[in-house]
């Protein structure tokens, strides 16, 4: 563990320079292709693109988005058994790097092969540099919540860089060359990574599960088969073999994900031997873990339904420069960059008035913010219908709306699930989350597919859906909250009556 007189990067640990670097070139790879991938996917192939309807489109972009997440599950497993978190991040990055670099070449017969090895690396690479960074503190160290903070920045950093090269680079040179721009980023990060790689705590570079030779060998055979059975399933898919109603399974993903998120929850609920306390938390959790997933069903239309409205229903001309529609997916970031300081103000200020609402209220909030985002885009899409085409603020505002939205719900879900859960189930509830966000991000491709495929172009019919139904929930969780706030201050252990 690296002692806190490590000050060799502003001040913290020199393994976070390595980590903030390595996340960096990352997620510049990751949303830099995640932003062209439903236009990719719509254009025709004479285009360069795969001739994908609007339905299958935003299906399989839901579909994309809820397996990096989901996968994040099997990779902080992996490497807690198998790898340890430093070989996990750099095969993972090694499998980004590859899967950008099979997407670059002009082949629509390889595009499936390309996003399951980007899907595959990341759910290896995300969940363990995060853990990573944890480790460079001991439990004490006053600077954790800071270290992540400056973390975070790198993540939102690398969106920014990603959305302008990606989204140049597709607009003027081709799809292809945006997608080998991805797979260079990755490449500069792991070279980094590699060179950086001592300053990382040694503990991060073992398993922290002793696994007997039998257990280690099956786990083995598990992950031969799995990857076996992707690839004969791919290969049929495109050899014409396995034909697949995408949108379908994108539906069915979504109950699947909900069940296992349901029977997980419940069986720590009803079988964890919790204290009374500890179920009145654990509800309060639930709470928020409701209004995550029904969040990110809207903010998830960012790289679809928003993304299409840029591309076909703005006026983009600045002058004689038309601005590349993926230059609108920096905005979030941007507003991240600008926003965070303040909120992190406001909640301190509020605590100290003794007005710091309750998770719950925060996370309700944050759903109403996001779907008022949503109000502001049935206007523009009802301005918009026909040939006509809106100026670029009606987006410029609703992604600041989601931005709001975003700081009022994520980062507080994640301090919410940290500090709710039961000390023993702290892990599995926080890998548990993680799934919210996978949940969310199918169903932004089905309410996408179901709602805004219309061929005139309208999809205010989509955006006023999402708003009602972001009213609602928001409306329920903050009616359920005023219960729940006291739970939230209920104590770890119960002292059970007599």
């Amino acid at each position: 563990m690296k002692t806190s007189n490590d000050t060799s990067f502003f001040g913290h640990p020199g393994g976070l320079q390595t980590l903030f670097f390595t996340e960096m070139w990352e997620r510049m790879s990751y949303y830099g292709m995640r932003a062209l991938l439903v236009i990719f996917m719509m254009l025709s192939i004479q285009e360069e693109g795969l001739g994908f309807d609007k339905e299958t489109s935003y299906a399989i972009y839901g579909l994309y988005t809820g397996a990096v997440y989901f996968m994040g599950l099997s990779g902080g497993w992996l490497a807690d058994r198998l790898f340890g978190g430093q070989n996990a991040v750099w095969y993972g990055g090694i499998i980004i790097m590859s899967g950008h670099i099979v997407l670059a070449i002009p082949s629509t017969s390889t595009f499936f092969v390309g996003l399951i090895l980007v899907v595959l690396g990341t759910g290896l690479l995300k969940p363990n540099i995060s853990a990573m960074v944890g480790q460079l503190y001991s439990e004490h160290d006053a600077r954790r919540d800071s270290g992540y903070t400056l973390y975070y920045m790198g993540i939102n950093i690398g969106s920014i860089i990603g959305n302008f090269i990606c989204g140049w680079l597709a607009v003027e040179k081709g799809y292809h060359w945006a997608f080998g721009a991805a797979a260079i980023g990755m490449g500069i990060g792991l070279i980094q990574y590699r060179i950086t790689q001592y300053k990382l705590p040694e503990s991060s570079a073992r398993p922290t599960v002793n696994m007997t030779p039998s257990g280690v060998q099956r786990s083995w055979v598990g992950i031969v088969l799995f990857l076996v059975a992707l690839a004969v399933v791919t290969y049929a898919m495109s050899a014409g073999f396995l034909v697949i109603d995408v949108a379908a399974v994108a539906e069915y993903v979504a109950y699947l994900f909900t069940a296992i998120f349901l029977l997980y929850f419940g069986f720590i609920f009803f079988f964890g031997d919790l204290s009374v306390n500890e179920k009145k938390r654990m509800l309060a959790l639930f709470l928020i873990c409701v209004a995550s997933a029904c969040f990110f069903a809207g903010f998830e239309q960012a790289g679809s339904s928003l993304n299409v409205f840029a591309n076909e229903n703005t006026d983009r001309m600045l002058g004689t420069f038309e601005i590349p529609y993926a230059w609108f997916q920096s905005l979030n970031s941007i507003f991240i960059i600008v926003l965070s300081p303040f909120f992190a103000v406001l909640w301190i200020q509020l605590g100290k008035r003794m007005l710091d609402p309750s998770y719950g209220i925060k996370c309700a909030i944050g759903v109403l913010i996001m779907g008022s985002g949503f109000v502001v885009m049935f206007f523009a899409a009802m301005l918009a219908t026909g040939e006509q085409q809106v100026a670029p603020y009606w987006l410029v505002a609703t992604y600041f709306l989601h931005t709001v939205g975003e700081l009022c719900l994520s980062p507080v879900a994640l301090s919410a699930v940290s500090k709710l859960s039961p000390r023993r189930f702290s892990g599995q509830l926080m890998g548990l989350f993680v799934l919210t966000y996978s949940i969310g991000s199918v169903i932004a491709g089905v309410l996408a597919g179901a709602f805004g495929t219309d061929e005139s172009g309208n999809v205010s019919e989509l955006f006023s859906n999402i708003a009602i139904f972001a009213a609602i929930i928001g409306v329920l969780v903050l009616v359920f909250s005023l219960v729940t706030r006291h739970w939230e201050k209920l104590p770890q252990e119960d002292e059970k009556a007599a």
